[in-house]
């Protein structure tokens, strides 16, 4: 019989983890497992393309408040609304995904005796320095965890800082499904698309406009070579607006990029994107292990990204791409000259990076090891299990 599986997260609104979670919870369907996502506050914008794919999700709309106490109820309301769902269904499995979920939810599941209990770190830890008592309340969860998740070398090196012990420890990187990202159309007609020009030098940016992204970063580096770049040069922004984007339109008009760099909002076709593209980039201040950097490689793109979190365990540098120092414009725009001058290498480094992901970020090969991690601690506690 397919064992019980319930992710427990916030919202399934559009962000790396959700489209983690979209992309490898339905083809879990088929492997011998029976997956909901249970988000402790609303449903998300993603939640009916989950239910579309065949996974259940029920939502906790508790709504907005400005009063504290009733925050403080609504954070109560919704861990015994939990609580109630896990006593009532009992699953074999409880993954917590993104740190709101897993301090809520943890005490549920420890109260309605859930056997088996994970949790999925899917960025670096700084939130802890921001959240007073978070590092505490974290450092108690994970001794009730059968498994702990990172999502790059870097982020289980921080997790095993935080006492938890090697047995517990894993590594799933994320996949990229390649036959979306890897037979995307033409150059020519996904610009025409856009409306771009055959002859241009397009880079792109795939991240929502949050503070950690670089944005600002990237549009000094811009700003300071933009007179040595070609004539036709453009940047493409797609991302969530996430209270940014009037600052960096400002931002763009104070260096003279206006005509230059296109807002494109969320965009839903990102393989249509980034086959328009010459080169891509990501320029964050952290990240745990970027979906936006394995779809740049699997679409065969050179690309420019930060030395942080798993950046650099995905694009090689000088063999796959090119890896610059987060917050340094000055770096950030050599490294972009270097791709603008230089077509032979921007072919050569997209063309490895493709080869890499192949190799070693399939979205195949992420879910057989979540397959294969789930399996393995349902033996160890002695339940049945059959994929």
């Amino acid at each position: 019989m397919p064992r019980r599986l319930t992710i427990v997260i916030e919202a399934l609104d559009r962000g790396g983890a959700e489209w983690h979670l979209l992309q490898v919870l339905p083809r879990l369907l088929g492997r011998g497992f029976d997956v909901e996502v249970f988000c402790l506050h609303h449903r998300g914008e993603l939640a009916n393309e989950m239910e579309r794919r065949g996974v259940r999700v029920l939502g906790v709309d508790t709504g907005p408040s400005k009063h504290l106490f009733l925050r403080v109820g609504g954070l109560l309301f919704r861990s015994i609304i939990l609580l109630a769902h896990l006593i009532r269904t009992r699953p074999d499995i409880v993954h917590f995904f993104l740190p709101a979920a897993y301090i809520l939810g943890t005490p549920a599941s420890v109260l309605s005796r859930c056997r088996i209990r994970l949790m999925s770190r899917r960025s670096q830890n700084r939130y802890q320095a921001q959240i007073f008592g978070t590092n505490f309340i974290e450092r108690q969860w994970h001794r009730r965890m059968s498994a702990v998740i990172g999502n790059s070398r870097s982020v289980v090196r921080q997790l095993s800082g935080e006492g938890v012990p090697d047995s517990k420890l894993h590594l799933l990187y994320n996949g990229v499904d390649l036959p979306v990202f890897g037979t995307q159309m033409s150059e020519r007609t996904a610009r025409d698309r856009l409306g771009l020009s055959n002859s241009a030098l397009v880079f792109v940016i795939v991240a929502n406009l949050i503070p950690y992204k670089g944005h600002r970063d990237l549009l000094r580096a811009f700003a300071r070579i933009k007179d040595q770049l070609p004539q036709n040069w453009i940047l493409l922004c797609a991302g969530r607006d996430d209270g940014i984007g009037a600052a960096l339109q400002d931002s763009v008009e104070e260096l003279g990029l206006t005509q230059r760099v296109h807002w494109l909002g969320s965009v839903k076709d990102v393989s249509s994107l980034l086959a328009a593209a010459d080169v891509a980039l990501l320029t964050s201040h952290e990240e745990g292990f970027s979906n936006a950097i394995i779809e740049y490689m699997a679409t065969g793109l050179p690309s420019i990204v930060t030395n942080v979190g798993g950046n650099p365990e995905a694009v090689l540098h000088n063999e796959t791409g090119l890896v610059v120092p987060p917050r340094d414009s000055a770096s950030l725009a050599e490294a972009i000259l270097r791709l603008a001058e230089n077509p032979e290498l921007r072919r050569q480094l997209g063309a490895a990076a493709r080869q890499r992901v192949y190799q070693h970020f399939s979205l195949e090969a992420c879910v057989d090891n979540y397959v294969r991690l789930y399996s393995q601690i349902l033996r160890d506690h002695g339940i049945d299990w059959r994929g």
